[in-house]
């Protein structure tokens, strides 16, 4: 099947043939002129608007020099971040969250990380962006006396991607250094102000009139697993188990410890479900020592019936090698234990053994159990670089057993064993007695302010804002994206607050100023890259005259030239090889 990016990419080529064919014949109005794909509308209207609104030229003159100091800050780290990035995708393809082309547009549905629930508020955001930017560049013509040609709308086919101002290409040209860079910084400080202002009202007023519903939030099932079988599933809000009241995960944990093997299960619908609660693998790597595959079930372990987790952790207690019953009768016998897919060559455990590069199962550490990698990274929590520790571990199916001068992890500060590609669970595997995936409900309000979070404050957290949407990826741990208050997890919210008497209304608030304050936020950032045509582009080259007029040189209009173009080029290399990169190394 064709991929979505061919899709769009044809369906772009065919828009781009048409277009310019009724261009050719004369069909398309005056207003509307074709460049391939790109579409630009164009009006001379508003432009009496623009010179009455122009009117307080102090004002805006100062409004503007705030913004572009602003502006020449974010420049200078959008550079080193762009730069920074570039190096990691080269080193390491699959460190970024733009894993596909596709990825890098703004476009619900095809963008994986946007879902079409939400187009209208992209859509709407994405407007609102494209005004207050172009609109800061008219503006600020005008106040410099600059004429402006036209103005209007950037399309890629028929979705608006751009608006634009055309200043007059002379008078521009013949206006000093300060009154340009003031015009070109003019619409990056009006996305930065919109920014400011949807969050301060979303993460005010507006989240905090949005609560948490009580109990365990359900974003899916695990297939195969108990949970799925019973019925339990995305949206699904658990209130209780086997008689006891849950509020949260913890809750739940606590109540499945002692629960039997049939578990019923309240959901805040009013509804009651059975539960059959059995082991079931729900990862597994590939051709682990285990053997066993995603969706098997354990029945017993060394010969005892068994099916929770709590049991199977008991039963590996003090075992380093024992053997698996599946329900179909197979039998495997194997180490149990942390899983690395390597020791790392010349490094602790390597010195220690004379191995390096070899897949490795640590059953024991400092004379204690490993049963599984989150017994290992706790001991490991609690040592020192320079520490001697006893390691029991299985290379290559041998058992041995030697004393490992621990190494230093730069991240934590305490020890380190030697080991990379350590795998969750116990031998390459992870087990599940329940099944389900919880949804952070009540942590992605608290990031948003509400319900214990920062509050007003929390306009001091805007920057990571930006990975919300990307969480899965950005942050360990997190299943879920988020979109804003869409699709079913707006069954573990509720409107209360000042703003209760909207109802479902104020979800609908909520995921406007969301996503109008994230969009002026990356147009902002990403109109701050030095690249042309970008403002970035025209800020550094304003700005690169400015040094360079005052250096003792004869040549200084080359050195300008040579230094924006270097600094343009690289940029724009970078930012091709963020895009494009990771699929291209990947492959």
């Amino acid at each position: 099947m064709a991929s979505t990016l061919l899709w769009v990419l044809s369906g772009m080529l065919l828009y781009s043939v048409v277009a310019t064919a009724l261009s050719a014949r004369g069909f398309l109005p005056d207003w509307a002129r074709v460049s391939g794909p790109i579409t630009t509308l164009h009006t001379e209207r508003g432009k009496a608007v623009l010179d009455r609104l122009a009117r307080p030229k102090r004002f805006w003159r100062a409004w503007a020099n705030v913004g572009l100091g602003i502006t020449l800050v974010v420049m200078v780290g959008s550079f080193v971040l762009v730069i920074f990035s570039a190096v990691t995708i080269l080193n390491r393809p699959s460190s970024t969250i733009i894993t596909e082309p596709q990825d890098a547009l703004v476009i619900p549905g095809v963008n994986q990380f946007l879902p079409l629930s939400v187009a209208p508020e992209i859509v709407f955001g994405l407007l609102v962006g494209l005004v207050v930017h172009e609109g800061g560049h008219g503006l600020l013509c005008r106040v410099e006396d600059i004429s402006i040609s036209s103005m209007g709308l950037a399309l890629i086919t028929l979705i608006p991607v751009g608006a634009f101002v055309e200043p007059d290409e002379e008078e521009q040209r013949n206006a000093e250094r300060g009154p340009q860079t003031r015009m070109f910084a003019a619409g990056v400080t009006n996305n930065f102000a919109i920014t400011v202002i949807a969050f301060a009202l979303l993460f005010g007023p507006v989240v905090g009139s949005i609560g948490v519903v009580p109990g365990v939030h359900v974003g899916g099932a695990l297939p195969g697993t108990p949970a799925a079988d019973a019925g339990i599933g995305e949206g699904s809000v658990i209130t209780g188990v086997a008689g006891q009241n849950v509020t949260n995960a913890s809750d739940l944990d606590r109540a499945l410890v002692d629960a039997n093997r049939t578990v019923p299960v309240s959901l805040s619908n009013g509804t009651t479900t059975s539960v059959e609660r059995s082991l079931v693998v729900t990862s597994a790597i590939k051709d682990g020592p285990i053997g066993l595959g995603t969706g098997a079930t354990i029945t017993a372990v060394n010969g005892s019936s068994t099916h929770t987790e709590s049991g199977f952790t008991a039963a590996l207690e003090n075992r380093s090698v024992a053997t698996l019953r599946t329900d179909n009768g197979s039998t495997t016998t194997a180490p149990m234990g942390a899983y690395a897919s390597q020791i790392t060559p010349d490094g602790p455990l390597a010195n220690a053994t004379g191995e390096g590069g070899e897949p490795v199962v640590v059953t024991r550490f400092a004379g204690e159990r490993t049963p599984n990698t989150s017994a290992l990274s706790e001991m490991l929590s609690q040592t020192n670089p320079g520490e001697t520790v006893r390691v029991e571990a299985f290379v290559g199916g041998e058992r041995t057993t030697q004393r490992v001068t621990l190494g230093e992890n730069t991240q934590t500060g305490g020890g380190l064993v030697g080991v990379t590609g350590l795998q969750s669970g116990t031998t390459g595997i992870a087990v599940d007695d329940f099944g389900i995936d919880a949804y952070p409900a009540a942590g992605f309000l608290t990031l948003l302010g509400g319900e214990g979070g920062a509050g007003g404050s929390a306009l001091l957290g805007i920057l990571p804002m930006l990975v919300l949407p990307f969480a899965s990826v950005a942050a360990p741990g997190v299943s879920y994206n988020f979109a804003g208050f869409v699709g079913s997890n707006v069954d573990f919210y509720t409107a209360t607050g000042p703003l209760g008497f909207l109802g479902g209304g104020v979800f609908v608030l909520a995921n406007v100023l969301f996503w109008t304050g994230w969009i002026n936020l990356n147009l902002g950032f990403f109109n701050c890259v030095p690249t042309f045509p970008l403002d970035g582009g025209h800020i550094l080259r304003t700005s690169t005259e400015a040094v360079v007029s005052r250096l003792p040189i004869g040549s200084r209009r080359s050195l300008t030239g040579a230094v924006t173009t270097a600094v343009s080029l690289t940029m724009l290399a970078a930012l091709v090889l963020m895009v494009f990169g990771p699929s291209l190394l990947s492959g």
